[in-house]
């Protein structure tokens, strides 16, 4: 913590990190290659930073996705169990009006009702169905958003290597056009997030 510390003072102060440390001639590729390294050793660090929220928030988005496909896929099921039952129960009900047993089909006709729209326990097939497009109502919505994070951590990874080899080539350009790259990626993750479009 105290590395980091020290850098982000280094980087504010602009000075050398030892100043006893013998100085390059002014204007030397090995002066402004030590400028460059300070400069970008902390954004290398706040890239990364973004790059690693970026990919925690898609795999909670990818979590998402699979675990309402599964959970909706159980409800679906559960609603066809309910269904197959209900026809059953319609069946044996036409044939106890066909017999006039009433008090069956009294009975069977409560089932019946039950089957289709049970609020007291919410596992009637209308709240089934509602369950179940709830789901997957979410599980699409996070497939939406997915590919903007997985597009946005490209350009952060990018960004970290264009950083990196601005270093290199102790080129001031390259140094500023990670930024760039790091900024689309952030429009990226927004769009992501937001859906603006």
């Amino acid at each position: 913590m105290a590395g980091l510390i020290d850098s982000v003072l280094n980087l504010i102060n602009k000075q050398p990190k030892d100043p006893d440390a013998p100085k390059p001639p002014a204007g030397s590729r090995s002066e402004r290659e030590a400028k460059l390294k300070d400069k970008a050793g902390m954004v290398i660090s706040v890239f990364a930073l973004l790059l690693a929220v970026n990919a925690w928030y898609g795999g909670t988005l990818s979590s998402k996705t699979l675990n309402n496909t599964i959970s909706a896929n159980n409800v679906w099921a559960f609603y066809q169990a309910k269904s197959i039952k209900q026809t059953l129960a319609e069946q044996s009900l036409d044939d106890a009006v066909y017999r006039k047993d009433t008090a069956k089909a009294e009975k069977l006709q409560a089932k019946i009702d039950r089957y289709e729209s049970d609020p007291k326990t919410g596992e009637g097939k209308k709240e089934l169905m509602e369950k179940a497009r709830a789901l997957e109502t979410e599980r699409d919505e996070a497939k939406k958003r997915s590919p903007w994070i997985g597009y946005a951590s490209t350009m952060y990874q990018l960004s970290i290597v264009v950083l990196s080899a601005s270093i290199l080539a102790v080129s001031m350009a390259m140094f500023w056009g990670s930024f760039f790259v790091a900024g689309l990626g952030m429009l990226l993750s927004a769009q992501g997030i937001f859906l603006w479009f």
